[in-house]
């Protein structure tokens, strides 16, 4: 009878999810069981006899692991919403922020490149100077959501030369590898760059190689936004794989699309090419994507880069004079000749500029009584570059096309926000995962849904060299989401973005129930993530 009583109290768990259909993210055949969740993590997956406490019935439902986002911007709003609803309330329970070459470290000690720094990536205090600091202030805010974080390349030119459109000297550059490896002693899981935005697009080839032979020691990747996405996105594949290939680095080519009509179902097929041959050479590539044929940024993207040297405040003072704003003008327009029509303004942060929230460039330039160039240019002036556009610019042949290749994992490109966020940002904020899984999976069938959950869990997580997530099995931490293949639904749309989905019926973060039924429960068991070698 002791042996019983023992035996009982050996299965006591903290929550037990009973009968569920388990996919456990490796990419094998879902299979039915019980989960048994004790201290936040998974300490058995079997047949449980528990029968009291916190049972949940799996029912017809699937149980798999918590989505891990490689790809999002939470760093400039953690702090601020740190309920992260955008990223809980579809099934993420890890993201990686830093992406796209600008994060927010490190921070220079000199108060103007620190001013160039806030003014260009965010609004935030930035009372820290190191990636390490940086975590170590996230870690003082209860987070819903785990969350780790990538160095941009561009906050690090920023930090050794500011706003400078040329070569590092031999010092900057020795400053400029002080700080990567700075970063990367704090946590930072990989370096960014983004290659479109300034200053990194100053950066010339033979400067990310230097710096990407600093990550190899760290067992970290590259991550790039590249240098093009449009005609000259073949191009830019091979320079990143040319970075990958003499720096020893694995190379994360960040939301892979073509967005220029004209090389549609062209160029991504020569991509994918480029990247199969350096795969097949022994290469580490992969990449990620978001499922949407429009992108985001901000509105300012579309002025000649030469035009941000300096920083913003130059920006601004080019954008007034009439003669540096007249060459703008015409640069701007013809770089986006036929286009502006495909361009809509997502956000602006001033109550002045709300009646443009929605509209294209082409209607906002008639309403104000000019061409788009100067609508833009007016616009990025009277909001300090708080803007945001919406570009739909690519097709959905060339998504599915990248989408269904093995080594292409799910990115958001988002931000923890609340539904109650201001503006009509990216539905990719609110709805990336969901939307995988239906549309692209059950509706288009591009793949298994067994391989769209590892698409979003093992693969990332194997990227990230996280041990302890990314797979549903005994010992690893319990981030677990419970959906509904029936009722899963991606409700975010470019109209009424700040939704929740449909089906997603649980979602545990640390072994804590932070979502169900599409409600956020308030609780905030994320941990702060630091990469380690």
């Amino acid at each position: 009878m002791r042996q019983n009583d023992a035996g009982r109290k050996a299965e006591m768990f903290d929550t037990v999810i009973k009968n569920v259909r388990i996919i456990d993210g490796s990419g094998t055949p879902w299979y039915r069981g019980d989960i048994g969740i004790q201290g936040g993590r998974i300490r058995k997956i079997g047949c449980i006899t528990q029968e009291e406490g916190n049972i949940v019935d799996g029912g017809d439902l699937y149980a798999a692991p918590g989505f891990i986002d490689i790809h999002s911007h939470s760093d400039t709003t953690l702090m601020e919403y740190p309920q992260a609803e955008s990223r809980i309330l579809q099934g993420i329970t890890t993201e990686i922020g830093g992406n796209c070459g600008l994060s927010t470290a490190p921070v220079s000690h000199d108060p103007a490149k620190k001013e160039m720094l806030r003014a260009y990536v965010g609004d935030l205090s930035y009372e820290w100077n190191t990636v390490g600091e940086f975590l170590d202030q996230v870690e003082q805010v209860p987070i819903s959501v785990n969350f780790g974080t990538e160095v941009g390349h561009g906050s690090i030119r920023i930090a050794a030369m500011g706003f400078e459109n040329r070569k590092p000297d031999e010092a900057e550059m020795e400053t400029m590898r002080h700080l990567l490896r700075e970063s990367l002693e704090g946590g930072a899981f990989a370096m960014s760059s983004g290659l479109i935005y300034p200053p990194g697009c100053y950066a010339d080839t033979e400067e990310l190689i230097e710096l990407c032979k600093e990550l190899a020691p760290y067992h970290a990747f590259y991550a790039t936004h590249m240098r093009g996405e449009g005609e000259n996105v073949v191009e830019s594949v091979k320079e990143a794989i040319a970075i990958c290939e003499r720096s020893g680095a694995p190379l994360e080519i960040s939301h892979h699309k073509v967005v220029k009509k004209s090389v549609w179902q062209v160029h991504c097929k020569t991509t994918i090419a480029l990247i199969d041959q350096a795969r097949r050479n022994g290469l580490d590539v992969k990449a990620d994507q978001y499922p949407y044929r429009a992108s985001s940024t901000t509105l300012d993207i579309n002025l000649p880069a030469w035009a941000f040297e300096g920083g913003m405040e130059a920006l601004f003072a080019r954008i007034r004079d009439p003669k540096t704003r007249e060459k703008m003008r015409r640069e701007s327009n013809a770089s986006h000749l036929g286009r502006w029509g495909e361009i809509y303004v997502g956000y602006a942060e001033s109550e002045k500029n709300q009646w443009t929230v929605g509209k294209s460039m082409t209607e906002i330039a008639e309403r104000m009584g000019c061409d788009p160039a100067e609508a833009v240019m007016d616009l990025v002036l009277e909001e300090k570059g708080r803007i945001d556009e919406i570009d739909f610019g690519m097709c959905e042949e060339d998504i599915e096309y990248i989408m269904k290749q093995p080594y292409v994992m799910a990115g958001s490109d988002g931000k923890a926000v609340p539904l109650t966020y201001a503006g009509r940002p990216h539905p990719r904020f609110f709805g990336t995962f969901p939307r995988i899984i239906r549309h692209y999976c059950l509706d288009r069938k591009l793949f298994s849904l067994e391989t769209a959950i590892h698409k979003m869990t093992c693969l990332p997580a194997s990227r990230l060299n996280l041990q302890d997530r990314g797979l549903l099995r005994e010992g690893m931490w319990a981030d677990i989401v419970i959906f509904d293949a029936d009722r899963i639904r991606d409700n975010p749309s470019y109209e009424k973005p700040a939704q929740a989905c449909d089906g997603i019926q649980r979602v545990y973060v640390n072994g804590v129930l932070t979502a169900e039924n599409g409600k956020h429960t308030g609780a905030t068991a994320g941990k702060v993530l630091r990469h380690t070698k």
